[in-house]
C-alpha cells in the first residue's frame, strides 16, 4: 500500500484550517446579531411593551391586594 505524498496531506490540512476559520468568523457574526440588543428590541418592541405592561398590572393589583380587605 502506497502512501500518500506528505505534501497532500499539508494540502489537506491548510484546506481543513481554511474551512474551520470561515466556520468561526461565520458563527462570531451570528451571535453578534442574535446578541444585538438594540436590533431585538427595536424588532420586537409591541410584545416587549405588552410583557412590560401585564408585568405592571399585575405587580400593582398585587400590591393593591395588600392593602385592601376583602
Amino acid at each position: 500500500m502506497t502512501e500518500p505524498p506528505s505534501y497532500e496531506f499539508e494540502l489537506r490540512a491548510a484546506d481543513e484550517r481554511k474551512r474551520l476559520q470561515a466556520s468561526v468568523v461565520e458563527l462570531k457574526s451570528r451571535v453578534r446579531e442574535t446578541l444585538d440588543v438594540k436590533k431585538t428590541v427595536k424588532n420586537h418592541v409591541w410584545m416587549m411593551s405588552a410583557i412590560v405592561g401585564a408585568f405592571g398590572f399585575i405587580s400593582g393589583y398585587a400590591i393593591t391586594g395588600l392593602f385592601v380587605r376583602h
